[in-house]
């Protein structure tokens, strides 16, 4: 017997009061999908965004699933509608994000600070702020460190091996002969 010949992705976890289709629509006409009286407002952090070059979407749900899985794939399947477009979901507790333009470190600190509750321009501002903020360079960091420590492991074994060298062992002292 053998496995299945391909490995089927998982499937989305997408709420029963959720529409994706509306959901999709919504975001091809104006980058937004939220209650009316908040589109105004997120389509002016949508214009701020593009300013700084990110083609964000924003989706707002209404109501909090019971995990914030849901809302992941949400960004998700809207981000696979719009190609190289960054997505950030919002409920009222819970933030998902989806980007082929940001690692998930970055997504994942841009939720963390988009999840206000009650506030969905606040956390759409939020989010925007964190992937255009500079980051320290912990890459570069970790690099010098590594190339110090191996700078300094070779400098210690060469002092070894030259302080072994240095080191002569003394040959034992004959004793002079007696004088008359």
């Amino acid at each position: 017997m053998t496995g299945p010949h391909v490995i089927p992705s998982l499937p989305t976890y997408i709420p029963q009061d959720v529409d994706i289709n509306a959901v999709i629509a919504a975001v091809a006409a104006d980058g937004v999908s939220a209650p009316a009286q908040d589109v105004p407002a997120l389509k002016q952090v949508i214009a701020d965004a593009r300013a700084d070059g990110i083609d964000l979407k924003i989706v707002v749900i209404p109501t909090n699933p019971p995990i914030d899985t849901p809302l992941r794939d949400i960004a998700t399947e809207v981000g696979e509608a719009h190609p190289g477009s960054t997505v950030l979901a919002i409920s009222p507790s819970f933030a998902g994000t989806y980007s082929e333009q940001f690692d998930r470190v970055t997504l994942e600190a841009g939720q963390d600070v988009a999840k206000i509750p009650g506030d969905p321009v606040q956390s759409a501002k939020n989010f925007a702020g964190e992937l255009t903020e500079s980051h320290f360079p912990w890459t570069a960091l970790s690099i010098v460190l590594i190339i110090g420590v191996l700078a300094a492991a070779v400098v210690t074994r060469m002092l070894q091996v030259r302080a072994r060298r240095a080191v002569v062992t003394p040959e034992p002292e004959t004793p002079a002969p007696p004088i008359n």
